[in-house]
């Protein structure tokens, strides 16, 4: 590979002459890429990668397995200035097809082949609406009888999706729902309340019977020794008991052992018991939401922030729209016009990237508290919120104030190699692993967002600001990837952003750029690191802590793999800030320090995200692009253990019977989060089986032909190595209810749930 190292050096010499134009670089729309390493796209003989390892695991039907790759297809993590590089193999391999062993592919005569096309994956990276393409596709297909009309049907997203009504029959009201029969609290609704106060009635009539898995005890509480869902637990028979009264009266009971519990942080309780989760932190009150949503919140300072902010807007809209022939005094008057802002940024905490610090993309839907927490428990270092809307935060929604609960594992410091470069002043005491991810239309909706995270959010490592979401409801209103053709505006959400948010750190998401002949992230990183020109000597850098580059455009979405060779320029770049700061910014004076990114020597980091599907290619990454470390989205949602592998520097092929236990985790986790009543058990279930349309695309390694494997790859219909496998690889959505109903009993008779994506949405075959 040593023909490689100078294409490496040509990237950090155009990025350099990139760095010093700055702003001229904007007339520059093609890039000329390096051809980074094909490490990704090569393929290594299973028989080369696991020659080292004398015994043979079994498979998971307790059968030998004919390849040992269980444990140990050893590939050492690699050291500074090595990189691990796989054999290339010659065999022919179809694109796109994952390369299954002949022996476990099912052969159907006269077998429709499938498609061929790439699952649209950009829900999770944004608010659940279709793609323009699908309004158009929905318009023409007419009366449904020509065919081609119906393929475009077929394929997509489910738009509008609904899971049904599940609910108890006979609702419990909530002042009976945690008390002793005898001594319910008073109802203020009285006889005029339509909930029912009768408990015997309701556990016999109002309730579907209990649930038998977990062995018939409650896992909230067996863990905490207290149920916060109280009669509703659909376990409630494991943790009640019928206690008998002098005067010969019978009492329902609710059995109470609590345990010694690390507490959280001393955030009150929403609106009582119920609203109390153990191990949860970044709880908020529910009294302010009521007061957001009927401005009552203080924003004295922010306003006057933001009225500059809009004042300085428009001047400079017209000083730089002014016609040549102005008189000069003209233009000095519109000068004489800017002044400093009335707030001031506060110093931040340090932050740190590195390669032993894996991070987990923020989600939509999928990066939920309960996956959140299985992806720390299996090597995840840093984790993000799902992404908020700006203006439902300020106008106090409770469905976006709940995205910023994190969990306690969450709260604890990432695992830091102390050999390594880490910013001075950076204490991993005070450093934590969540993080929230915000996005808006307006410059206002951002700033005000950052500055109540920062009063109401304790438990907070940094505000990431969402510039790559390709979502058509969001992009259409000038947020998410529409800020990467909205440079001024992009820089005044993070400048005041920076300046409201306290000692959190601002950090940015980006996409190469909208459109995929013309990438725009060279151009934005010199204006987040410096501020644009106009700027850079008056008010000094937008104070960006961070910055993560998806390598693909928002039209490209998920076609093409990403675009490593680009996201390895503009790391060369970020490099030659750090290394040349000095030169670019004033040398006259001395940069204010508040407005760089980890000051005081002012660091920014650079994280990479696209296509990590192995340990292979997440060092290779870091080593031949440069970057800090990556941010890993499908990914993970399709191979959680992939943070483990990063870890420990190897492939693990975990048997089906693992790969159960990962489910069973997750249903305990999301009724420890949502509770174990017929609405908990619901959303657990919903939840979980949008995970299992993303899990059931792994391929167990022991299967393939080839590795690394490819996360764009799709399989060909097979088996597995026993029918639990088999099962876990499904693709007909129905098979992952039959998952979720072994560990939480029978779906509720009114729950439905339609895939994502419909090419879920089948009968499944033979």
């Amino acid at each position: 590979m040593e023909n490689q190292a100078p294409q490496i050096d040509e990237t950090e010499q155009r990025a350099a002459k990139r760095l010093k134009v700055d702003d001229s670089a904007q007339q520059t729309e093609n890039v000329a890429k390096p051809a980074e390493a094909q490490a990704a796209e090569e393929r290594v003989a299973v028989d080369e990668a696991t020659k080292r390892v004398e015994p043979v695991p079994a498979a998971g039907n307790g059968e030998k397995a004919d390849v040992s790759m269980s444990e140990a297809p050893a590939v050492e993590k690699p050291a500074d200035g090595e990189s691990a590089q796989p054999k290339q193999d010659a065999r022919d391999v179809r694109k796109g097809q994952a390369p299954i062993k002949a022996e476990f592919l099912i052969h159907r005569e006269g077998q429709v082949k499938e498609q061929d096309e790439v699952v649209d994956d950009d829900a999770a990276e944004g608010r659940d609406q279709g793609d323009a393409r699908d309004s158009r596709d929905a318009r023409d297909s007419r009366d449904g009888r020509d065919k081609r009309d119906k393929k475009k049907r077929e394929k997509g997203q489910n738009k509008e999706r609904s899971f049904g009504h599940f609910d108890d029959a006979l609702r419990l009201c909530n002042t009976r729902a945690y008390a002793p029969e005898f001594s319910p609290r008073e109802c203020k609704f009285g006889e005029r309340c339509n909930m029912l106060h009768d408990l015997r009635k309701y556990l016999k009539e109002g309730r579907r019977e209990d649930l038998e898995t977990f062995e018939g005890k409650c896992p909230v509480f067996e863990q905490f020794g207290v149920c916060s869902s109280g009669w509703k637990c659909r376990f409630v028979k494991s943790h009640m008991k019928e206690i008998d009264h002098e005067d010969g009266r019978k009492e329902l009971v609710l059995v109470e052992e609590p345990k010694e519990v690390k507490k959280t942080s001393g955030e009150a309780p929403e609106s009582g018991r119920e609203d109390l989760r153990s191990g949860v932190y970044n709880n908020t009150e529910n009294q302010l939401k009521i007061d957001l949503s009927r401005k009552r919140i203080d924003f004295t300072e922010t306003d006057k922030y933001i009225s500059w902010m809009n004042k300085e807007a428009k001047l400079g809209d017209a000083f730089h729209q002014r016609r040549k022939d102005q008189a000069i005094s003209t233009q000095e008057d519109l000068r004489a016009q800017f002044v400093d802002p009335p707030l001031k940024p506060s110093e931040k905490r340090k932050l740190y990237f590195g390669k032993e610090t894996p991070a987990l993309a923020p989600l939509t839907t999928q990066g939920n508290l309960p996956f959140r927490r299985l992806a720390v428990e299996l090597g995840a270092q840093l984790t993000y919120s799902e992404m908020a809307l700006g203006m439902p935060l300020v106008q106090g929604v409770k469905n976006d104030w709940a995205l910023m609960k994190a969990h306690e594992t969450e709260i604890s410091p990432p695992r830091v190699n102390p050999d390594s470069n880490i910013v001075q002043g950076y204490d991993n005491a005070r450093d934590l692993k969540f993080g929230a991810q915000i996005s808006g239309s307006q410059a206002w909706h951002c700033v005000k967002s950052a500055d109540l995270l920062n009063r109401y959010v304790p438990h907070l490592r940094l505000i990431d600001l969402n510039c790559g979401c390709p979502i058509d409801m969001v992009f259409k209103s000038g947020g998410g990837s529409a800020l990467l053709e909205a440079h001024g505006k992009l820089e005044r959400m993070v400048r005041g952003m920076n300046t409201v948010s306290g000692e959190i750190p601002i950090t940015v998401k980006l996409r190469t750029g909208v459109r995929q002949n013309r990438p725009t992230a060279t151009t934005i990183l010199g204006k987040l690191a410096f501020g644009s020109r106009e700027n850079r000597d008056r008010l000094g850098a937008p104070g960006c802590a961070a910055i993560t580059l998806h390598g693909r455009s928002r039209e490209q979405r998920y076609t093409k793999k990403a675009d490593w060779g680009y996201i390895a320029e503009c790391a060369a770049m970020i490099k030659a800030y750090n290394e040349e700061k000095d030169d670019i910014t004033d040398t006259v004076r001395d940069a204010d320090e508040s407005t760089l990114p980890n000051a005081k020597d002012g660091r920014m980091f650079f994280l990479g995200n696209g296509d990590c599907y192995s340990h292979v290619e997440y060092y290779e990454h870091i080593e031949k692009a440069k970057v800090d470390t990556l941010m890993i989205g499908r990914g993970a949602l399709v191979k959680p253990w992939l943070f483990e592998e990063i870890e420990k520097g190897q492939y693990l092929d975990k048997s089906a019977t693992e790969r159960l236990t990962y489910v069973e985790k997750f249903c305990r986790y999301g009724m420890e989060a949502w509770g174990t009543d017929e609405l908990g058990i619901g959303f657990t279930r919903r939840f979980l089986l949008e995970w299992l349309s993303f899990s059931h695309r792994y391929v167990p390694l022991g299967l393939l032909e080839h590795l690394p494997p490819d996360l764009n790859d799709r399989p060909p219909a097979y088996r597995g190595r026993d029918d639990l496998e088999t099962l876990l690889a499904s693709k007909n959505y129905k098979d992952w209810i039959k998952i979720s109903e072994m560990f939480l009993g029978p779906a509720h008779p009114n729950f439905t749930f339609q895939p994502k994506h419909k090419s879920h949405a089948y009968e499944a075959e033979g």
